[in-house]
């Protein structure tokens, strides 16, 4: 199994990271994907991917709540970065729309720039989208490039967006501890999505799924998410894990 997106370099995992990624590994999870979030944080994700060099993998991005009136001068500043470290896609990127939508327009504009980034290094995004879906298509629609390949991180959408995003191409859909949660409406999307177009992913430490809920999320959880789907689909653990895995080796170029 692959996490396709966790933050196990912040702060939360300082105490016991080393036991984190031990932790990770004796449930089956064969690498893990750490999407960035700003300028502060690309050292330790750094770090940690040099401790780690065949285990964890580096996205870049700038996440859309660190877009502020400086957005301009980070992403100058970030840039350069994608030569210095082995980048597999950027990210993670986006609009968030939920606690605030003053910087609505300049997430916008910073999400062009990086879609244009995944043109420029034939690479694949990691969207974040909350509360913003009329306005990442919006962004993607007028795009001036070819529209790059990406997985939409985390998604909780309807039906009805699944199909307005995949008119815009063929992307991935992340799908995490939420789909466990008594209330989610994910398990009714994964027939939608289809196999063939899930990643697993924790987003740790956030939104850790049943029966560990409230408690902090790591990449070991993987396994409650990956069960969870094989009963919704009606198929085996191990065949949703060899089709994520799959998906996720295909999207970011990772080894088999």
């Amino acid at each position: 199994m692959i996490d396709s997106h966790s933050h196990i370099y912040c702060d939360a995992f300082d105490e016991d990271r080393d036991l984190v990624v031990q932790r990770a590994r004796e449930a089956g999870v064969r690498h893990i994907i750490l999407p960035n979030e700003n300028l502060e944080s690309v050292p330790r994700l750094a770090a940690l991917h040099e401790q780690y060099p065949d285990y964890i993998s580096m996205a870049l991005g700038l996440h859309p709540e660190d877009v502020h009136d400086d957005y301009l001068e980070v992403l100058d500043k970030m840039y350069p970065m994608l030569d210095l470290y082995p980048i597999v896609a950027i990210g993670e990127i986006g609009i968030d729309l939920y606690w605030d939508e003053t910087w609505r327009e300049q997430q916008k504009r910073a999400l062009d720039i990086q879609l244009h980034w995944c043109h420029e290094r034939n690479l694949p995004f990691i969207i974040h989208c909350r509360e913003s879906l009329d306005d990442i298509l919006d962004v993607i629609d007028h795009l001036d490039c070819p529209v790059p390949r990406g997985v939409f991180h985390c998604f909780t959408g309807t039906p009805d967006d699944v199909e307005r995003i995949r008119r815009r191409g063929d992307f991935y859909f992340g799908v995490n501890g939420v789909v466990t949660f008594k209330k989610s409406t994910v398990p009714q999307l994964l027939p939608v999505i289809g196999l063939d177009r899930l990643l697993l992913e924790t987003d740790a430490p956030y939104l850790t799924p049943m029966p560990n809920r409230g408690k902090r999320n790591e990449s070991a959880n993987i396994p409650h998410i990956n069960n969870y789907i094989a009963n919704v689909l009606n198929l085996t653990p191990e065949a949703v894990s060899a089709a994520t895995d799959h998906n996720a080796t295909t999207l970011f170029h990772l080894p088999m």
